[in-house]
């Protein structure tokens, strides 16, 4: 089927050419070159200029979201030192004092009371002795 389709084509074409002038010819591959761009030295670097213009401008893109990547840590970071202050996970230095003072207090009794279970021993100690020496 197709190699029908080509003969016409080729009939077609024999059929035509004498018909054409030469001046037609010419005007007609002028026309087609015509609408061909052509690259020029000028235009080629303005496409090497235009490329590195928009490598900068994607690099520059990079970096800003990168910026307020890293603004939107900082302040991440500041909100979350602040809630954990006001849950108790970081208490002030006025809070840690506190607690401390209840713990030295709080030593100091046990101390107390060590001290005096110590005496009582000793004294009971002291009564037995004696009570052996009686016997």
């Amino acid at each position: 089927m197709s190699n029908a389709w080509n003969l016409t084509r080729q009939m077609k074409r024999l059929a035509m050419g004498p018909m054409t002038t030469p001046e037609y010819n010419e005007w007609w591959i002028r026309r087609i070159n015509d609408n061909i761009p052509k690259p020029s030295q000028g235009n080629n670097q303005s496409i090497e200029e235009h490329l590195r213009k928009l490598e900068v401008e994607k690099l520059r893109k990079g970096k800003n979201k990168a910026d307020e990547d890293l603004d939107s840590l900082k302040t991440d970071y500041k909100k979350l030192r602040l809630s954990m202050k006001t849950v108790g996970l970081g208490e002030t230095s006025k809070q840690w004092r506190e607690e401390i003072r209840e713990e030295k207090k709080k030593a100091n009794r046990w101390e107390r009371k060590f001290q005096e279970v110590q005496t009582r021993n000793e004294a009971l100690e002291k009564s037995l002795s004696e009570n052996r020496k009686e016997k």
